[in-house]
């Protein structure tokens, strides 16, 4: 009696693994059946996925970056908003070590094609360092703007102070967020070109939005116009 019930237990069980198989499949067709075409729309990347915006960094709404050093020194840099807003960077004009850059004022020239494009400082100090690999290789800043690619290091007279006007974690997120939802609400044509292929805008975007006044269009991203 005992092998009975234990075959009929395992009959079961089998009828429920198959029945539940025929569910998962039916479901399976039903969400890759296609649309009619009248209903397709444009596929968006999730929310905050056009750009990194990383733990641990402070940044300006000039789009400069933030990371603490030390207590007193802070590293300075590009965030990823920037660096695929203007596309591959030819060049940089950096401070020099011990000039003085303040918050809110421009502190360094990107080259792109002949032009300069200011940036802020997100930080008021002493210059005391600058990376010398972006110097001899600009495209660090593209390959990898919060690490390799930073620019300066920055002695700041209070850290409570410095951090003052910055964004970071929850709130940088959704300062992120809405500049998605503003590029989201362009026009569709405009959109179709930053998103040629609707995932993710092209490195470069502000070319592709004003193609003759790209600087200007970056120049008013950047609060630097």
């Amino acid at each position: 009696m005992q092998g009975l019930e234990i075959f009929a237990m395992k009959g079961a069980e089998y009828v429920f693994c198959g029945a539940f198989l025929l569910v998962l499949v039916a479901f399976w067709r039903l969400l890759n059946t296609p649309a009619p075409s009248r209903t397709v729309a444009r596929a968006l990347p999730p929310r905050r996925g056009w750009f990194d915006v990383p733990d641990g960094f402070y940044f300006h709404q000039g789009h400069g970056w933030v990371l603490p050093e030390d207590p007193r020194v802070m590293r300075v840099g590009i965030d990823d908003f920037a660096q695929k807003l203007l596309g591959r960077v030819s060049g940089f004009e950096l401070p020099a070590v011990g000039a003085r850059v303040a918050q809110g004022e421009p502190a360094w020239h990107i080259r792109l094609d002949g032009h300069e494009i200011p940036m802020l400082s997100p930080v008021d100090g002493e210059v005391i360092d600058v990376n010398p690999q972006v110097a001899a290789s600009p495209e660090l800043v593209n390959a990898d703007p919060y690490q390799r690619g930073w620019l300066l290091k920055v002695k700041v007279r209070n850290p409570n102070a410095a951090a003052r006007n910055l964004l970071s974690g929850g709130l940088a997120r959704g300062w992120m967020d809405g500049i998605v939802e503003n590029l989201r609400g362009m026009r569709a044509a405009e959109l179709g070109v930053v998103l040629p292929d609707g995932g993710f805008p092209v490195d470069g975007f502000a070319r592709a939005l004003s193609p003759e006044r790209w600087d200007d269009v970056a120049r008013t991203f950047l609060l630097s116009d």
